[in-house]
């Protein structure tokens, strides 16, 4: 018999070993088509599993509660939520999976006020219905209410596994607020999941990118297993933080410790080299990732490299290995554009960024990147006649440029301040600590003159 454990393991060799299954005369039972969906599931395309759907209806298992929420599972996993509604609805028994995977169905498409209506119709929750609630907030943008879940699923005696303290973790690091990801690693430690490699590597990605790489650091020493998560997420962090030495010499580390890199790894010392103005170090690293590594690059390390050439002055070779890499660009091209186009902003470079903004303004006419950005470059050339022209065009085409916006930590509570806005809250003291700041840049001026 084909086990569960083996289908998700090794998807498309668990379909192989179906078909030979088949043609052998067995028949497959609840066990077989249960988990030949869970790893259906796993594959790139949904052909396979709808094949499996088919023929499970043709036999007449299609009953069974167990393959029933295999079938949800599966619809839930590529965001198929109308089927999902109609196989949920047709279901002569729904217990507490059936409930969760139409949480996650509806998560999947963005779908959060009927997943949590379905939440709170649920005759009965579990920590993975918390968890799916948890996990799907953070993932549609919505990290209060992740956070505030996670405060209530506590309340109400749920005891989170390491899956919950991973979405939890992950609502801490997109809010970017540190009193809160240290409130959940006090959790962590409380509940003993501490060793946990999933949750260490949530830990140490929350810090660095909530600004505290010192505690990033301190929680990957303490780690007793590590895995290319684990070295990825901390490089990542040193590089976030202009350190390329120090994410230089872990990736030496890492190497030595036998942990092949990924491309994220190279994507971050891309990263690091782009921060800290390190060219030579770029090339290297964007060289041996294809030709000692033999990984291919994607865009993100194209356009890491183009924004690295940008910033050092290099404009004419980021153009041309824009042009180079234009098909693996593909439908991201105005991403790379937008890199170099700031680039030439930043360098004074009319000529490319002319040839780079106009071309902008022609693909996404109706987006404001390229306006804003070819006026800007024509300001620092003082060519105002110029920058007011891209301007008028911009008011022609009815595209408006959306407000600044910043925000700060300020006693474990969130501030946000955008452009333009008239709000006088808190004015007072933003002001008067603007002061203060102005009045120690003067002392320390006048302290080193």
């Amino acid at each position: 018999m084909i086990m569960g454990s083996t289908l998700c393991n090794e998807p498309a060799m668990s379909i192989d070993l179906f078909k030979r299954m088949l043609l052998s005369g067995s028949e497959a039972d609840t066990v077989t088509f249960s988990g030949l969906l869970n790893a259906c599931a796993e594959l790139d395309q949904p052909c396979f599993g709808r094949m499996i759907h088919s023929m499970i209806f043709q036999i007449g298992w299609i009953d069974a509660v167990e393959i029933s929420n295999s079938i949800l599972s599966f619809y839930a996993a590529f965001g198929f939520k109308n089927d999902a509604v109609k196989i949920f609805a047709a279901m002569r028994i729904q217990n507490q999976v059936s409930w969760n995977a139409m949480i996650n169905a509806h998560m999947k498409v963005g779908s959060v006020e009927e997943a949590l209506s379905l939440f709170k119709r649920a005759p009965k929750i579990n920590i993975i219905s918390w968890t799916s609630m948890i996990g799907g907030f953070v993932k549609n943008g919505h990290g209060e209410e992740a956070l505030s879940a996670f405060v209530q699923m506590m309340k109400d005696s749920y005891r989170p596994d390491d899956f919950t303290f991973g979405a939890v973790l992950h609502a801490c690091t997109i809010l970017a607020v540190l009193g809160y990801g240290k409130m959940v690693h006090s959790c962590v430690i409380q509940s003993g999941f501490g060793s946990f490699i999933y949750v260490s590597n949530g830990m140490v990605n929350m810090y660095a990118k909530c600004g505290d790489i010192g505690d990033a650091s301190r929680v990957f020493d303490g780690m007793q297993w590590k895995d290319v998560v684990s070295w990825n997420a901390m490089i990542l962090g040193f590089a976030l933080h202009g350190w390329a030495s120090k994410a230089f010499d872990l990736y030496k580390e890492m190497v030595s410790s036998d942990i092949l890199p990924d491309k994220l790894t190279f994507l971050g010392l891309l990263m690091a080299c782009s921060h800290s103005g390190l060219v030579e170090d770029g090339r290297g690293f964007f060289d041996m990732m294809q030709s000692v590594h033999g990984l291919s690059p994607d865009f993100d390390h194209v356009n890491c490299i183009i924004d690295m050439l940008g910033r050092a002055g290099h404009l004419k070779e980021a153009s041309k290995l824009s042009e180079g890499y234009s098909r693996l660009v593909g439908e991201r091209c105005m991403d790379s554009c937008e890199a170099l186009l700031s680039a030439c902003t930043v360098s004074g470079d009319l000529g490319v960024g002319k040839e780079v903004g106009n071309k902008l303004m022609r693909t996404e006419p109706d987006k404001e990147v390229g306006y804003v950005m070819l006026s800007n470059l024509y300001c620092v050339s003082s060519q105002w006649m110029e920058a007011e022209k891209v301007r008028k065009e911009m008011v022609v085409q009815g595209v408006k440029k959306a407000p600044g916006c910043s925000w700060i930590e300020v006693r474990e509570a969130l501030k946000i301040f955008t452009s333009g806005s008239q709000s006088l809250t808190h004015m007072l003291d933003v002001h008067e600590m603007l002061g203060c700041l102005e009045s120690q840049m003067r002392n320390q001026v006048s302290f080193f003159s």
